[in-house]
């Protein structure tokens, strides 16, 4: 039996919970014990899977995280989706960050912190999450060429959605490193208005 159109199939609805599964456990020991101090061996006992199971999810380390890194911006894009054209952008980004943490485990704001810090610190974690907002592009550009009447390949929405991108994750390496931070939501605002990104638009 096939899956609706559009809808993952549960095989494949498996092997998503089962990567989540294994990043949001690398995310916890990274944070707790840090990046250097973690093993794949500390990982896979974690999550309760062999070491031939993780490989087959994860090429290595630094790749174990990959479900968290994509997730704020995977729920931006889906905001965005469905968000009024003629409604502003800092709107929707503001929405998105406001709604309930996906992963859960990003609810909490002491351990997301510590693992955006673990991300923006280990240069080859930086890299894959540098990397998965790039592949985010590709959805977001058509998103962003609609509202701006523009093509996809134009310079004009190239740009708007590389500053996007590129503020989100400076807010979030700001948020982090903050010893009391405002709220993740309102750095990004911050950031958007000071980049006049409606404006853009």
């Amino acid at each position: 039996m096939t899956a609706p159109r559009g809808r993952p199939s549960l095989t494949e609805r498996r092997r998503q919970e089962t990567r989540l599964e294994i990043a949001e456990t690398a995310a916890t020991l990274f944070s707790e014990q840090g990046y250097d101090a973690t093993t794949v061996e500390d990982i896979a006992s974690a999550a309760g899977i062999s070491l031939r199971t993780f490989y087959r999810y994860c090429a290595a380390k630094e790749d174990a995280l990959t479900p968290l890194l994509t997730a704020g911006l995977g729920r931006l894009v889906d905001t965005l989706s469905t968000w009024p054209a003629d409604e502003p952008l800092t709107g929707a980004v503001q929405a998105a960050f406001d709604a309930p943490a996906s992963p859960p485990h990003l609810a909490d704001t002491e351990r997301a912190r510590r693992l955006v810090r673990v991300m923006g610190g280990v240069p080859a974690i930086r890299m894959r999450w540098l990397a998965a907002g790039r592949d985010l592009q590709d959805r977001l550009l058509p998103l962003l060429a609609a509202r701006t009447g523009a093509p996809p390949d134009s310079l004009e929405v190239r740009l708007l959605t590389t500053t996007l991108l590129d503020a989100i994750h400076i807010a979030l390496e700001h948020w982090a490193q903050q010893d009391e931070p405002e709220g993740i939501a309102e750095l990004t605002r911050r950031a958007l208005d000071y980049l006049r990104i409606d404006e853009l638009e």
